[in-house]
Order: structure tokens, then sequence, then C-alpha cells
């Protein structure tokens, strides 16, 4: 069996992506950080474009939920700043 079948550890490293990529767009910090936004900002990200129906229309699941997750990351970085 592949590791990359697993899903935990596909949403991990969608969250490190996504962290990642949030720390381009708003400056970050380090590997930690970078995976735990991503994660937190996968729930946020896959919510509020669920709940405020906005569809990418995008065919590829993968690419849509990196781009949802990014999205969800850069809204908590930004709030978490905020808030400090």
């Amino acid at each position: 069996m592949e590791v990359l079948s697993q899903p935990w550890v596909v949403f991990l490293l969608i969250g490190l992506v996504a962290g990642f990529l949030a720390s381009l767009v708003v400056g970050g910090g380090g590997l930690l950080s970078c995976l735990l936004s991503g994660i937190v900002g996968a729930f946020v990200g896959g919510f509020l474009f669920h709940a405020l129906g906005i569809s990418l229309g995008i065919h590829n699941l993968l690419v849509v939920q990196i781009i949802h997750a990014t999205v969800g990351a850069i809204i908590v970085v930004l709030l978490a700043r905020a808030i400090a």
C-alpha cells in the first residue's frame, strides 16, 4: 500500500503546501507554523467557500482543496496577527 494513499497524509501535505503558500503571501514563520495555519486554513477555507456557495470551476479536486486551504490559511494568519 502506498503511503500517499492514506487520507490523513494527503491532508497534512495539503495543509503544509497551503501554509507555505499563505506564508509567501502574508509573510510567515517556520515549518510548524505553516503546517498549523494550513490545516486550520483547510477547515476555514472549505467552510467559507461552501457557505458562500463559491465554485472555482476547477475540476481537479486536489487543486481546489489547496486553493481553499490557502485562502483559509491567509485568513487565519491575518486574524491571528490582528488578535495578537
